[in-house]
């Protein structure tokens, strides 16, 4: 178990397109993302570099998932507004 608050974290990526994901470890996982450690999406491979433009802590994980999902559904103009709006999406 872990003690770093899960973080459910927005990308840029270097064609223009959002990548959305969760992560307890924001300086790794961006590593990652842009090929500097082993891992990161798939998605995101052939997109590199790729850049963080918000971020948002969450309680736990299962906060961390729902939360991704929300901003996942949502049309791209309104991804960066809904994560950084603070709204709660707990059970």
């Amino acid at each position: 178990m872990t003690d770093s608050p899960w973080l459910v974290y927005l990308l840029e990526c270097a064609d223009g397109t959002l990548y959305c994901g969760i992560t307890t470890n924001m300086e790794r996982r961006l590593g990652q993302h842009n090929g500097q450690v082993p891992g990161g999406a798939r998605y995101t491979q052939g997109r590199r570099p790729v850049r963080l433009i918000a971020s948002r802590a969450c309680g736990c994980k299962g906060d961390a998932l729902r939360l991704e999902l929300a901003v996942k559904s949502r049309p791209r103009a309104q991804k960066l507004q809904f994560l950084l709006a603070g709204e709660s999406v707990s059970c």
